[in-house]
């Protein structure tokens, strides 16, 4: 497909600048897998409506997976990473979006079969994308990204299944982590009574600055004694861990309580019984924010843009140079990154 930008250009974009830097993720012959960045032309660029000028990006579990090979996240080689974008419309065959615009695009394809967000340009089907809302920087909205709205989300999904504060506390597993940090600190300031479930105790103290009331070490629960129904705790849960501790987490809900099953940190296996659901009448609700479509999208972003966006995003997120992203993934592997990660990738 022919790079033709629209006649209408937003300031500081530059016909001239034919090439682009982007991090790209390759396949040799041996099927070893791995990302280096590298330099582009405009016709590389996969099909779509939307030519974005990349303003930043950010760095999730799944792209530390992709960009290094450690899983196969990557459906088609050569790839562009990141699954995550925020940037400028310097072309649209769309009417809804115009040059200038400044837009948000996360998960669908993006990153994975389709070129991402690790690059100064991107295209990508105008579908995939919306507004920035007002209420949000661009930078805000990569603080949050693919991990914000997954925790949107999973809030979402339990409220329109009757959660809500006076019912109990909501507990979080894997509270550590990106979502984790970010679930803690969306439920608190809606009134919940949050309770964080990590394994490193170390974190208690900046879990309790989230909002967090309480903060439970996993070393507390004896897993391999865990009886098909326990006591009744939580109202609700946000799992982003699964195997032994969702179903910790299904045996210890309360009458009509609601789990949002959203990752598998732990394990992809769940080895429970019927009892929590048929006896207790607890519902788990799935979260997918990959491929959730509109209007739910727009409705989850514009809650991140208002009763939900967190208090101390700022104070989670850290940013690096474009530069300085093939050494961060590391951190994202061996589980030595808190927080959020954001990749400043316009100088």
């Amino acid at each position: 497909m022919p790079f033709v930008i629209h006649s209408q250009q937003p300031a500081g974009f530059h016909m001239q600048r034919d090439n682009f830097k982007a991090f790209l993720i390759e396949c040799d012959a041996n099927g070893k897998v791995g990302g280096s960045m590298t330099t582009l032309k405009p016709e590389q660029l996969d099909n779509g409506e939307l030519t974005i000028r990349v303003h930043y990006s950010s760095i999730n579990y799944k792209d530390a997976l992709a960009a290094t090979g450690a899983g196969k996240i990557i459906r088609r080689f050569p790839c562009i990473g990141g699954i995550d974008l925020v940037g400028e419309v310097v072309q649209s065959s769309d009417a809804r979006f115009k040059p200038g615009d400044q837009v948000i695009a996360t998960s669908f394809d993006i990153g994975v079969s389709h070129h991402g967000g690790y690059a100064e340009l991107a295209r990508i089907p105008s579908k995939w994308a919306l507004a920035l809302p007002a209420g949000l920087t661009a930078f805000e909205a990569m603080a949050l990204g693919t991990a914000g709205f997954t925790a949107a989300l999973a809030i979402v999904r339990m409220e329109h299944n009757g959660l809500a504060p006076a019912n109990g506390p909501v507990i979080v597993s894997g509270a550590s982590g990106g979502v984790g940090g970010l679930a803690i600190d969306m439920l608190s300031q809606l009134g919940y009574h949050t309770v964080a479930l990590t394994g490193k105790a170390a974190q208690a103290d900046h879990l309790r600055a989230l909002g967090a009331t309480e903060v439970k070490l996993t070393s507390s629960i004896d897993l391999a004694k865990v009886r098909p129904l326990e006591t009744g705790q939580w109202a609700g849960a946000v799992d982003n861990v699964g195997g032994p501790i969702l179903h910790w987490l299904l045996a210890t809900m309360k009458q009509a309580g609601t789990v949002a099953s959203i990752g598998n940190a732990a394990s992809a296996k769940l080895e429970s019984t019927v009892f929590p659901f048929i006896l207790r009448g607890v519902s788990m609700l799935g979260v997918d924010s990959g491929y959730m479509q509109f209007p739910t999208r727009q409705h989850v972003w514009d809650r991140l843009a208002s009763d939900l966006k967190p208090r101390y995003l700022a104070e989670m997120t850290r940013t690096i140079a474009f530069d300085d992203l093939p050494d961060a993934f590391d951190d994202f592997l061996h589980g030595r990154a808190k927080g959020r990660t954001v990749v400043k990738i316009v100088r």
